[in-house]
């Protein structure tokens, strides 16, 4: 017997119906592929593009820096690194020094982690442990709405309502219980008035509370379920598979958070200007003093700076206010890649 197919018969295709001559046709000839040409020239614009987009962030950058340094380079020539060790600050003699600004900012932005941390913290694992399914979404949109509030209203509400309550229920008491304890008297003394670093510093926590506490919130929802159900089916608290099972396994996202906050900290202006109390001196190291911080000097004096040396110093200060905020980006960045590399050698 042939095997082979009689002339006037089509071929079959899968289904078992003959195929057509113009099937065979296609078949035997496919389509024309499209010109590669085409999609390399894409891949080469695109590339360019991207590349276009992260010079122009770097020559930004530069940009600004070099702006800073040229403004401040009068005062820079003239104090040098003294002055941020100098608690001076005198327009009418034309003296200055940034100690108290540089103290101010960092005390404040201090006290709002010691605050927002654990607070966040706290709110984060309520929402992703403890919550029930339907007070989740409306807690977490309302803790994030936190965030939309201008920092203008937090200034005049610290002002106005919560600096008063801050003198009467919690520094007058504080003054009459440490009466005459050595250091801890020192720590609350000062007019009751409500405005001074600690105010600065809580209003700020409770600025960078939501970003620190979706940031957290986020990161612990990617933490694989089997992982805490194996920790659970062994008998761990609801704390200890925070502690000992989501916490490392986010870490890296929880300190990227925490930095997000600490930046938010340092740069606010408006807030921090209204219940610090704007006071170029430094007279003790109670935390009920009114003092001043980077931002709210340059707020309340740069507008009415004239061109010279008082101008020169606020650029001073803002150069220091990007160097600060460049140490705390950079130490973050080291902490995470040793954190990363940690992680390598346990695996």
């Amino acid at each position: 017997m042939s095997s082979t197919l009689p002339v006037n018969q089509a071929p079959f295709d899968l289904s078992g119906k003959s195929a057509s001559r113009s099937d065979r046709r296609d078949m035997t000839n496919p389509p024309p592929r499209k010109a590669a040409g085409l999609g390399q020239l894409g891949d080469k614009l695109f590339g360019l593009a991207a590349k276009g987009a992260a010079l122009l962030t770097l020559a930004l950058l530069a940009g600004i820096l070099l702006s800073l340094i040229a403004g401040a380079w009068p005062a820079i020539h003239k104090y040098g690194l003294g002055f941020l060790t100098s608690s001076v600050w005198d327009p009418v003699k034309d003296e200055y020094g940034g100690l108290v600004m540089i103290y101010g900012t960092l005390a404040t932005s201090a006290i709002a982690l010691l605050i927002a941390v654990p607070v966040s913290f706290g709110i984060a694992l309520f929402l992703t442990e403890l919550s029930p399914a339907w007070l989740k979404q409306p807690l977490g949109t309302a803790i994030e709405l936190l965030a939309a509030i201008p920092s203008i209203v937090y200034g005049m509400w610290g002002l106005l309502v919560f600096g008063p309550i801050l003198a009467t229920y919690v520094q007058g008491p504080l003054q009459k219980l440490f009466a005459g304890v050595p250091v801890l008297g020192a720590l609350v003394s000062g007019p009751p008035v409500g405005i001074g670093i600690l105010s600065a510093g809580i209003i700020l926590a409770i600025m960078i509370i939501p970003f620190i506490a979706s940031v957290m919130r986020d990161v612990f929802e990617v933490t694989p379920p089997l992982l805490k159900e194996s920790a659970y089916g062994l008998g761990s608290t609801t704390w200890e598979v925070m502690s000992r099972v989501v916490l490392p396994y986010t870490k890296a996202g929880v300190i990227g958070g925490i930095m997000l906050g600490l930046g938010r900290a340092l740069g606010e202006t408006m807030a921090v200007t209204f219940v610090i109390g704007n006071m170029n001196q430094l007279d003790s190291v109670s935390l009920f003093q009114a003092a001043n911080s980077i931002t709210s000097a340059l707020a309340n004096e740069f507008a009415e700076a004239g061109e010279g040396l008082h101008q020169a110093a606020l650029m001073y200060l803002g150069l220091v206010l990007f160097f600060i905020t460049f140490v705390v980006l950079s130490l973050s960045k080291v902490l995470l890649s040793q954190l990363k590399k940690s992680e390598g050698k346990k695996s």
